[in-house]
């Protein structure tokens, strides 16, 4: 399989080791959430970890809870709510849509908050590696010690400035070097919570937090790292800093996998415009495979806009599949879906085109029916079916999630409730 990396800006071969593939995503800052860009990004890396499962690679996932950082602290103290009860609440909304899509659940699910010692630990590497500093409280990593920041973005450093501004940066603060050194640890605000840590009470930055987590659960290289394109600067590009400084080994991330920005009404859907369309109002009126099916219409490296027509053709391609997958299967000469599989395989292997695999499903689905009609043997084809559809995480005639998604989110859940 070749999948496209951010890093080299092609695509790789990702190799199948006797060891499990890891992956991390970043995941959700808990509030407003699920948007469709949000499902965009979780169902891509689903359908990832679904097909390496296909191929007969085995996984560990993780996605991690960004339950403290500026964007939860502001939104809380604008509704008036306290930020754990905040965080809490809409992960398990978030926890909630994910197993109503079927969506695979990671075997890690931490939260920010509940890895401060390994995040302490980090930043005292960094520290004693030369390549942070201490000012009143707080800890910055000097940009000046890592010439390679940027390779990941390939932006100059006056392209930075203002896209990390945008993104949670404080150019003006006093106690920093240099306006695009980030914060690794910040001294605690009034009103804040805060952790001790050698530099006084406060809390971590974002940045961080997801190197942390991810080398606490997945070791110092990660095999794919994944988040939407949004992350890639400041957030990526910090990630590969920290980790790479604090451990002395590259790579921290052999695949970086990106997923494309939806649009909506002529804009970014992102919680700051308020122009979301949320998987939970849209599970209403739609199916989750109608959903599902829609979202991989879409490669996951393309910019698209919300069209209801679409969601609309993706609803009766899901009522069409699982009308042939409970299609009568009749004795005479055996549908052979050899064929599809391989057109399949071959899609998928190409850096997950799913709108090319779709299609090829389809097909199947036609050629099941006519072929029941007809009063052939679709047992194989219908098996075969059923399986590329489990990669796309479809349900079919099931009534309820897998059991596993069910678990699994279950078992997650309980911490948030």
């Amino acid at each position: 399989m070749k999948l496209y990396n951010t890093l080299s800006r092609r695509k790789e071969v990702l190799l199948a080791r006797q060891r499990p593939i890891s992956v991390y995503v970043c995941g959700i800052t808990p509030y407003d959430t699920t948007h469709l860009g949000h499902a965009f990004t979780y169902i891509n890396t689903d359908v990832l970890i679904r097909y390496l499962e296909y191929r007969g690679s085995a996984v560990r996932y993780v996605q991690n809870v960004t339950d403290i950082d500026d964007d939860i602290l502001r939104k809380a103290g604008t509704i008036d709510e306290d930020w754990k009860g905040l965080g809490d609440r809409w992960t398990a909304h978030f926890i909630r849509d994910m197993q109503s899509l079927n969506a695979r659940p990671p075997e890690r699910f931490p939260r920010a908050t509940e890895t401060i010692p390994e995040i302490i630990e980090v930043v005292q590497k960094l520290l004693a590696n030369g390549v942070a500093y201490e000012a009143a409280g707080n800890v910055y990593f000097d940009l000046t010690s890592w010439p390679e920041y940027g390779k990941l973005s390939e932006l100059s450093y006056e392209e930075m400035l203002p896209i990390a501004n945008e993104r949670g940066n404080r150019p003006d603060d006093p106690h920093k070097r240099d306006p695009l050194d980030f914060v690794l640890w910040q001294a605690q605000a009034p009103g804040e919570p805060a952790w001790e840590s050698p530099w006084g009470l406060g809390r971590p930055g974002w940045h961080i937090e997801c190197t942390s987590m991810a080398m606490r659960y997945l070791g110092n290289t990660v095999d794919v790292h994944g988040g939407g394109s949004d992350l890639i600067f400041p957030h990526h590009e910090s990630e590969i800093a920290q980790a790479e400084c604090a451990i002395g080994e590259k790579p921290f991330v052999r695949f970086w996998m990106h997923t494309a920005m939806v649009h909506h009404e002529g804009e970014k859907m992102s919680k700051s415009l308020g122009n979301l369309v949320m998987v939970r109002d849209l599970l209403e009126t739609w199916s989750p495979d109608a959903i599902r099916l829609y979202l991989s219409r879409h490669h996951y490296r393309e910019v698209w806009h919300y069209d209801e027509e679409a969601l609309r053709e993706a609803a009766q391609w899901a009522h069409k599949l699982r009308s042939a997958v409970v299609a009568d299967s009749g004795r005479g000469p055996a549908l052979d879906p050899a064929s599809a599989v391989a057109a399949f395989i071959q899609a998928m292997d190409d850096d997950l085109q799913t709108p090319e695999a779709l299609p090829v499903l389809s097909q199947l689905a036609d050629d099941v029916l006519s072929s029941s009609e007809c009063g052939q043997d679709v047992g194989a084809a219908q098996e075969a079916l059923r399986e590329m559809s489990g990669v796309f995480g479809l349900r079919l005639d099931a009534n309820t999630p897998e059991q596993r998604v069910l678990e699994g989110w279950d078992e997650h859940l309980q911490d948030f409730v």
